[in-house]
């Protein structure tokens, strides 16, 4: 189900809310985008879980939206204009096509769904949402060391008063 009446036109990327990240495609045209999933041929895109953090390869795949998109929602989200110039909508469609049912090298971090789109629209892969974890994950552990250093001055502080007491 699109979010507002999207019409998709050929090259643009259509980002798929799924429950704990974003699935990403190309729109090819005529119903059909262009999306990486997991190797594993018992799991249908739609379906793609956190198994496909564990696997080190995908298959590129032309399948139609509404197939890949099943009951959740999704929007045109060509996020990165304002940033990158696009390539010319033929080049992104030709480039594609050479991809389909292609193996790939699969890595949540480095060359996931979103950077494999990102690279065929922009020629330059990115993925935001795994800069989003990143920063998160190092402001987890920044706050735990933090945490940790605080108890450990606090501990410091608080031990040498009843040292102090017991003179």
């Amino acid at each position: 189900m699109a979010d507002g009446g999207c019409h998709p036109q050929p090259g643009d990327l259509i980002e798929i809310d799924r429950r704990v990240y974003q699935h990403w495609a190309l729109y090819l045209g005529d119903g059909y985008v262009i999306n990486v999933t997991p190797v594993d041929e018992g799991a249908p895109s739609l379906s793609v879980s956190t198994t496909s953090i564990f696997t080190r390869k995908a298959k590129v795949k032309k399948q139609l939206l509404k197939e890949v998109v099943g009951n959740h929602t999704w929007r045109v989200n060509n996020k990165y204009d304002c940033s990158r110039s696009p390539r010319p909508v033929k080049e992104i469609i030709r480039r594609a096509e050479q991809w389909i049912d292609r193996e790939v090298p699969y890595d949540v971090l480095g060359s996931n769904c979103e950077h494999f789109v990102t690279e065929l629209r922009y020629g330059e892969a990115v993925s935001e949402q795994v800069t989003r974890v990143v920063i998160g994950a190092a402001a987890t552990v920044a706050g735990i060391v933090l945490a940790g250093l605080a108890a450990a001055v606090l501990k410091g502080f608080s031990g040498k008063s009843s040292k102090e007491r017991n003179c």
